[in-house]
C-alpha cells in the first residue's frame, strides 16, 4: 500500500483546501489577508480563501473579544480551528504566532496540508556548494511552477532528474520540520518540530471566557449561581433562561470585566436554590444580561461581525431606558427606520460611541437587525449568531 503523502501543484487539485477568516477586527483580517496571498502564491496557490461557512479551516483571532465567542461556535460547528494568538499555546487544532508574515502563514499553510497528506513545497533552501545535485531532485512547488516555462530537454533525460509539478517524498516529517535536519539518520524527536508540533487534543469549552460569552454561548445548563467578593449574588437559571438577581443592570457592570473560568459559575442543586434564589429578587428573562454584555463589549467599536455601513433597524424596544434615559434618544431614531451608524448618530446628537455600544447590545439579543436586501438574503444569509438568536427565531 501506497502511504506517501500527495503532493499539491499547480492546476492540480488533489484534495480541495479551504480556508476563513473570523472573530478579528478590520485592521487584522487585511494584515491576514495579505499575507495569506503572499503564502499562497509561494506554494502555488493550492488554498481557496472563502467564507466561513464554506471552509473546512478557519483562523480566529483568539486575543480579540470576539474570539473565544467565535471559537465556541465554530468548534460546536466541527470546524478544524486555527487560534491566531501571541500566547505560546492555545486550545485550537492549530496556532498562527502573532505577530506574523508571509513565511509564517505559509508554515502554517503547508502544516494544515500536511495533515491532509498533502504536500506542499517550499522556497529553494539554501545549500553548501558541495551538496550533491541529486539531493536538491525534490524541488518545491515554488520552483516547479517555471516548468510552465518551455524549456530545453537534454538527450539523455534519464541521467537528469525530472522536475515535476507532482512531487511524491518519503513522509510528512521533512515538510513539517522545515530546517535541515543536524543528524539525518536519527529520527528528530516530536519537540523538535518547531513550525509544526502535534495536534493537541480536542479542545472542551472548559477555558477563562468572559462572562457575556458563557452566558450567550448554549453551553450551559441548569441552575447555577455566579457570585464574587464583591456585589450581589446572581443565580442563573439556563433551562428556563432567567436569572435572580438586581433589578437593575449597572451594578452588573463588574462582572463583564475580564475572563472567567467556567467552574465559577457553579451548580446548586434544588434545595439550596429554592432556599435562596427567590430571595435574591424576582425571576428576570436572562436576555438582559445578554443585552447589558453587547453594551459594554466592543468600547464602543461595532461588534466585528456586523458592516459598519450597512443599515440598522430596531425591531423591538429594550426596556433599559430608565437607567440609561439618553438610549430613549437612539431609540427613537431607530424605530423611525433602517439607517446607517452615522445617520443614527446624526438624529439622536449623541456620541458615536454611545450609540455603537447600543447598537451592539440591540444586535446581541436580536431586538435591532441589520437591513438585508433581498438580493442579499439568497446569496448570504444573516448571522444564525449564539444560543440566544435561535432561542429568539422559534
Amino acid at each position: 500500500m501506497d502511504s506517501a503523502p500527495r503532493a499539491a501543484s499547480p492546476g492540480i487539485s488533489c484534495m480541495t483546501l479551504t480556508i476563513a477568516l473570523s472573530g478579528m477586527d478590520t485592521a487584522t483580517e487585511t494584515a491576514l489577508r495579505a499575507a495569506f496571498a503572499g503564502a499562497n502564491a509561494q506554494l502555488g496557490e493550492p488554498f481557496l480563501l472563502v467564507a466561513e461557512s464554506d471552509a473546512e479551516h478557519v483562523i480566529v483571532d483568539m486575543d480579540s473579544m470576539y474570539g473565544p465567542m467565535s471559537w465556541l461556535r465554530l468548534h460546536a460547528a466541527g470546524k478544524q480551528i486555527v487560534g491566531l494568538t501571541s500566547a505560546p499555546r492555545v486550545q485550537t487544532h492549530f496556532r498562527l504566532g502573532r505577530p506574523f508574515d508571509d513565511n509564517a502563514m505559509a508554515a502554517l499553510l503547508r502544516e494544515i496540508a500536511a495533515m491532509q497528506d498533502i504536500v506542499l513545497g517550499t522556497q529553494i533552501p539554501t545549500r553548501a556548494p558541495d551538496v550533491p545535485a541529486a539531493a536538491a531532485a525534490v524541488t518545491p512547488v515554488a520552483v516547479a511552477r517555471e516548468a510552465e516555462i518551455p524549456q530545453a530537454v537534454p538527450e539523455d533525460a534519464s541521467a537528469v532528474p525530472t522536475v515535476e509539478p507532482e512531487v511524491t517524498i518519503p513522509g510528512p516529517e521533512d515538510v513539517l520540520d522545515t530546517a535541515p535536519a543536524a543528524e539525518p539518520e536519527q529520527p528528530a524527536a516530536p519537540e523538535d518540530a518547531a513550525v509544526a508540533p502535534e495536534p493537541e487534543p480536542e479542545p472542551e469549552p472548559e477555558r477563562a471566557l468572559p462572562f457575556a460569552t458563557w452566558i450567550d454561548a448554549g453551553v450551559l445548563r441548569g441552575r447555577r449561581r455566579y457570585r464574587r467578593e464583591t456585589g450581589p449574588t446572581l443565580w442563573l437559571d439556563f433551562d428556563v433562561q432567567q436569572y435572580h438577581g438586581p433589578t437593575t443592570l449597572k451594578p452588573l457592570s463588574q462582572y463583564f470585566d475580564g475572563p472567567i473560568e467556567r467552574d465559577a459559575i457553579e451548580s446548586v442543586d434544588d434545595a439550596t436554590w429554592s432556599r435562596e434564589a427567590q430571595a435574591s429578587g424576582a425571576p428576570q428573562p436572562l436576555l438582559r444580561l445578554v443585552w447589558l454584555g453587547g453594551l459594554l463589549a466592543g468600547n464602543g467599536t461595532l461588534a466585528p461581525e456586523h458592516d459598519p455601513d450597512a443599515r440598522y433597524q430596531l425591531n423591538k424596544w429594550p426596556q433599559t431606558e430608565r437607567e440609561y434615559p439618553r438610549h430613549f434618544r437612539i431609540a427613537t431614531a431607530m424605530m423611525k427606520g433602517p439607517a446607517t451608524l452615522d445617520e443614527i448618530i446624526k438624529a439622536s446628537g449623541l456620541p458615536s460611541d454611545e450609540v455603537v455600544r447600543f447598537v451592539n447590545a440591540n444586535l446581541a439579543t436580536g431586538y435591532a437587525e441589520p437591513l438585508v436586501e433581498a438580493t442579499e438574503a439568497v446569496d448570504e444569509p444573516a448571522r444564525t449568531g449564539g444560543f440566544f438568536s435561535r432561542l429568539r427565531r422559534r
